[in-house]
């Protein structure tokens, strides 16, 4: 099934991201169904599913990390792979672990992603995010003295110090409280007021609904209903 992006887009503005006919399949069994996907810039896709249903799967296609057993997967026209110093440089993923390295600070990890994708006034703009995740108290601390709701902060940091117009998510609101889960929705509105495409993928139908302006319903690696996140969850039966 088709999941459409943006019904103002013209063939003169294409899709961020391009998804067509893609599939997964692990030896004998189908992650992911073959499905068509268009995100563009300022948008918001909220895939959504229970563990297991191919959210994960589809996210790391769509950001390079996987290849499609079927299909076409094109970021700005051009295939999607992590090798491609394009996607790296315009892609930025929140994965679902948290990853980081036990002997450097969260200043430090910040430091690297902006080393690495040559961010200018760096340190200025490492406060303003450290800020704006509610890090500053703990830029000198090590990631093991660290909450899980901190080091989920952490990773949201790390994707928003570097430049991006595609970010990926793989259900950021896991191990946030409900407070952060707030400022989560309100980061996800700026990034489309800023231009990013997101792709989101959650079990929090509350996230979706407030962030997304389209969801697509997995389940089984197929897609069991899409379009606006309010009609697709009346479809679902979760709302009234």
């Amino acid at each position: 099934m088709a999941a459409q992006g943006d019904p103002a887009a013209t063939p003169t503005t294409p899709p961020l991201l391009r998804l067509r006919g893609v599939g997964r399949v692990y030896g004998e069994r189908h992650a992911l169904h073959p499905l068509d996907l268009d995100l563009e810039p300022g948008t918001c896709t909220a895939l959504f599913g229970h563990n297991g249903s191919g959210k994960s799967t589809l996210l790391r296609i769509a950001s390079g990390r996987d290849t499609p057993t079927t299909g076409s997967a094109l970021f700005a026209g051009r295939p999607v792979s992590e090798d491609d110093p394009e996607v790296r440089a315009r892609v930025a993923v929140v994965g679902d672990t948290v990853a980081t390295y036990p002997d450097l600070t969260v200043r430090e990890h910040l430091e690297l992603v902006t080393v690495a994708h040559a961010v200018d006034d760096a340190q200025a703009w490492i406060d303003h995010v450290l800020a704006d995740r509610r890090l500053s108290d703990h830029a000198r601390a090590l990631p093991g003295s660290l909450s899980s709701g901190q080091l989920q902060s952490l990773l949201l940091a790390a994707a928003l110090v570097r430049p991006r117009d595609l970010l990926v998510l793989d259900e950021p609101e896991q191990r946030l409280d409900p407070d952060a889960r707030i400022r989560l929705a309100e980061l996800l509105t700026g990034e489309k007021e800023d231009g990013v495409a997101v792709l989101l993928a959650t079990h929090q139908a509350d996230l979706a609904e407030a962030v997304a302006d389209r969801m697509i319903a997995l389940e089984d690696g197929r897609v069991v209903a899409e379009g606006p996140p309010s009609e697709v969850l009346g479809r679902l039966g979760l709302r009234g």
